[in-house]
């Protein structure tokens, strides 16, 4: 029942919290759509990784956020969330209902962001140009697993370095960012779950000497063969996270289940309040 109560308590928030906020100046060319109070750069996929090659070769550091619609229930009683998706470098939709929310409410974004599919095209990037990579996330097996995969898919690829995302003590966390300062790594992959990921970003962002850092959560998993990706049609029809949470039902039910019932009334709501207006 707490749980519910929960999701109750995100319900009744107002639809645009954290107006005091401010964010981060963008100048991705083709300006933002906003979703309940967010704003997401309006570029697909391919303006994304072209982004992230210009950023590489600038040296400008760029901290990439996607969200979907789990993550902006979550940011609505998060504020220290709020407050890095609103100032991230690059803000890109992660979800079919994200995309669905901005034909209804804002300005239709362009296409989808997916963070699986954002984490192979920088690896193909990065194989063709030579940029470093740096894995960090999952247990040491799928992460030993997942870059063995990598190394025989693209041979030619720069593996910085890579170790799983647990650590036991400060001591032990600072190791994580020493080595990867040290690895001379161009991009960091981050495979942790959210709001995790994000806040560890942030707080160690100007230590790690990396340009480019993407949160790839479950990601590694899937290039471990730990678990599979939803077929091309369930992806397309805003089905994965089904398909997920048949694979891991214990771990993710309370994330989809009462996470997306809770965007689904946030989007009713605002469509209620634009038509009796």
């Amino acid at each position: 029942m707490i749980e519910i109560k929960e999701s109750v308590n995100v319900l009744n928030n107002e639809i645009e919290p954290f107006q005091h906020e401010k964010e981060t100046l963008h100048r991705h060319g083709n300006g933002r759509s906003y979703i309940f109070g967010f704003g997401i750069d309006r570029l697909n996929l391919d303006q994304v990784v072209s982004c992230i090659d210009e950023a590489i070769l600038a040296k400008k550091p760029l901290h990439i956020v996607l969200v979907n619609a789990g993550k902006i229930v979550l940011a609505r009683k998060d504020h220290e969330l709020a407050h890095i998706i609103r100032t991230a470098e690059l803000v890109g939709a992660d979800g079919v209902p994200i995309m669905w929310a901005s034909w209804l409410l804002s300005r239709p974004l362009p296409g989808r962001v997916n963070g699986t599919d954002l984490m192979n095209r920088l690896i193909e990037m990065a194989a063709a140009k030579g940029y470093r990579i740096y894995f960090l996330g999952a247990r040491q097996p799928v992460i030993e697993r997942a870059v063995r995969s990598l190394k025989q898919r693209h041979p030619s690829l720069q593996i910085a370095g890579f170790r799983n995302g647990y650590y036991d003590s400060p001591e032990s966390e600072r190791e994580v960012i020493n080595d990867i300062a040290r690895s001379q790594a161009d991009i960091l992959l981050i495979g942790m779950s959210s709001p995790k990921k994000e806040k560890w970003v942030r707080r160690h962002f100007h230590d790690l000497n990396v340009t480019v850092v993407h949160g790839v959560g479950g990601s590694f998993d899937i290039l471990g063969g730990l678990t599979k990706r939803a077929p091309a049609w369930m992806q397309k029809t805003g089905l994965e996270w089904l398909y997920r949470l048949i694979q891991e039902p214990r771990r993710l039910w309370r994330r989809y289940l009462i996470g997306n019932a809770a965007y689904t009334f946030l989007v009713m709501k605002a469509l209620v309040r634009r038509m009796i207006k």
